[in-house]
């Protein structure tokens, strides 16, 4: 959908923001609803991306919509493009970690994140004064030391 650099709320620090078009949890007060038709945005080659992320030299966060609604192995591919380039990734998600552990499409995608923010908004658990979130279910983790049955979380 859209390709945001310098972008402070996304991430520690400035980060690029890739917002991928798609998602169906449809969370009442979600802030980018515009971002949920699965045919919005504009198609782009790992290439391409990887170009505008080389642009700005910022760390990358995916948004969107949900991420996890793209093609799973080009989404694997960006990832671990931007993960070889040196760049530290963001992923925000409106399903659980528990949910995706199982998931043979995250699976492909897990090596390459640094951060998932797991879990759909909630409008009745929203909290402005988290960082990085909009309501108090969802969580940033630590997926380099994560597995099933421990998840740590982000100190921020």
């Amino acid at each position: 959908m859209d390709i945001v650099p310098g972008t402070s709320v996304d991430g520690r620090g400035l980060r690029t923001a890739i917002y991928f078009a798609g998602c169906s949890h449809h969370c009442e007060g979600c802030h980018n609803p515009q971002s949920w038709d699965m045919d919005g945005g504009t198609e782009m080659t790992v290439e391409e991306i990887m170009g505008r992320i080389k642009e700005e030299e910022f760390n990358v966060t995916f948004s969107g919509g949900d991420p996890l609604f793209q093609d799973s192995n080009e989404l694997a591919s960006l990832a671990r493009r931007i993960h070889e380039e040196g760049y530290s990734l963001w992923c925000y998600t409106g399903f659980t970690i528990e949910h995706l552990w199982d998931d043979h499409r995250f699976e492909r995608l897990r090596p390459w994140l640094d951060v998932l923010v797991d879990g759909p908004f909630i409008a009745s658990l929203r909290n402005i004064s988290l960082r990085f979130r909009g309501s108090s279910n969802q969580r940033l983790i630590d997926m380099r030391h994560s597995s099933p049955g421990n998840i740590s979380i982000v100190d921020i």
